[in-house]
């Protein structure tokens, strides 16, 4: 059997863990540079705030009961990693999907048995890290999905549900769950599949698999499997390489400084190069974008972007900050304040499969192991110790540049100097 264990409303459970003021009261976390909501309670649902609504349309009336919050990475990050590590103390199978899910693997545990333990596992999760989980179990990993939602939404579930492949329960559920709302379906997949008369998750589950297969993908035809109780879906199918690597941000403030410029870009090439090697890929170009703020019709307006080859297909973050220094010396015109600078890396390959570029510089093993191990340390001190320990270069505090956050709560568990206080 399969569990997802999902963290309810993670976020806003996150600060409400360190602020317990918070509990009860509608919370919302906002994206980078406080503009829309990406993270809503429960009571700010009810309040009719949707996801990703801009703070500044919210109603003066709702705002007004609101709390709003600036993201908080570094906190949700650390959390994130407590509870998983709860989760290894129930089963040594564990694979997590994302900050707030996880796949949890209890091959071998009797099934009559899985409930009670998950039970007692999310009861240790909230004793341990405050944190509210919900688990649904099945056989297959989308039918866990699944299962979770129904945890979720059944106060009598206690946060734990099961569904069983073949159940008449489970029949029923699928017979009325919309298509778009199966893991993995959405786009224009769901658009093919309405084209085939498919409408609901009961349909695809009856569905012929080589039909799918057929029309659609060898992906879709596995969650056809999966619908039917068979555990056949890896992560990796669920998200594949990125073709382009793209790393933006709109700064907390318009600047036409070129050190604020050559900063922003900077950084964004490093974490471009970090995201590249995390998915095993080399770049053979970059390209540097400017923009100023198309709404100021007061300022001047000046946009551009220039692609940069870079000398061989490489995630060396040295030679991609510098082409991407280039890039931005190429596009920069004194005399306008500029809202947003990007960095997108193109023509992408696999690195394991890299074919040799006679045009490129001659390297040699020793030279690419020590750029490898080098690129590798870097990598494993921003993982161990927090994003920017190592950077290419060095970033001024409160930079125009730097990402409005004046809502941000403290970093509780990843700052000496942020520790939370106990008085008296």
């Amino acid at each position: 059997m399969i569990a997802l264990a999902d963290c309810n409303n993670f976020y806003v459970s996150c600060e409400r863990v360190f602020d317990p003021r918070l509990r009860g009261r509608p919370v919302g976390v906002l994206s980078n540079n406080d503009g829309c909501v990406v993270a809503r309670s429960q009571e700010i649902k009810d309040l009719g705030v949707s996801m990703g609504q801009p703070a500044h349309e919210i109603p003066s009336a709702s705002r007004r009961q609101c709390v709003l919050l600036s993201s908080n990475y570094a906190l949700y990050g650390d959390m994130s990693r407590r509870v998983t590590a709860v989760y290894g103390q129930h089963t040594p199978d564990v694979e997590v999907y994302s900050i707030d899910e996880s796949f949890l693997g209890f091959h071998g545990f009797p099934e009559n048995t899985l409930e009670e333990r998950c039970r007692v596992m999310r009861q240790q999760v909230y004793r341990d890290t405050g944190i509210p989980v919900s688990v649904g179990l099945s056989s297959s990993k989308v039918l866990a999905k699944l299962a979770n939602h129904v945890a979720k939404k059944s106060p009598g579930a206690e946060g734990v549900a099961t569904l069983p492949p073949d159940a008449p329960s489970t029949r029923e559920l699928l017979q009325q769950l919309p298509v778009t709302e199966v893991w993995g379906v959405a786009g224009r997949m769901a658009i093919r599949l309405y084209e085939m008369g498919i409408e609901t998750a009961w349909d695809l589950r009856a569905t012929d698999p080589k039909r799918i297969r057929g029309r659609t993908s060898v992906v879709m035809e596995r969650i056809v499997w999966e619908l039917r109780g068979r555990d056949c879906i890896e992560l990796d199918d669920m998200s594949t390489p990125k073709r382009e690597i793209m790393t933006s941000r709109s700064f907390g403030r318009l600047t036409g400084k070129m050190g604020d410029l050559r900063e922003a870009v900077r950084t964004h090439a490093s974490r471009g190069a970090e995201k590249l090697r995390r998915q095993g890929s080399l770049a053979r170009a970059v390209m540097v974008f400017l923009r100023t703020n198309p709404f100021r019709d007061d300022l001047p307006q000046h946009k551009d972007g220039v692609v940069v080859a870079l000398p061989g297909a490489t995630d060396d973050s040295r030679v991609i900050v510098q082409a991407a220094s280039r890039g931005l010396d190429a596009v920069y015109r004194e005399g306008y304040r500029y809202q947003k600078a990007g960095v997108m890396l193109m023509d992408l390959c696999d690195k394991g499969t890299e074919q040799l570029d006679l045009m490129a510089p001659p390297e040699d093993d020793h030279q690419r192991q020590r750029r490898d191990n080098l690129m590798a340390t870097l990598d494993r001190l921003n993982r161990e110790h927090g994003k920017g320990t190592v950077t290419v270069g060095v970033s001024r505090p409160n930079a125009a540049w730097h990402l409005r956050c004046q809502h941000r709560t403290p970093r509780y568990t990843t700052r000496w100097d942020e520790l939370p206080e106990a008085r008296a």
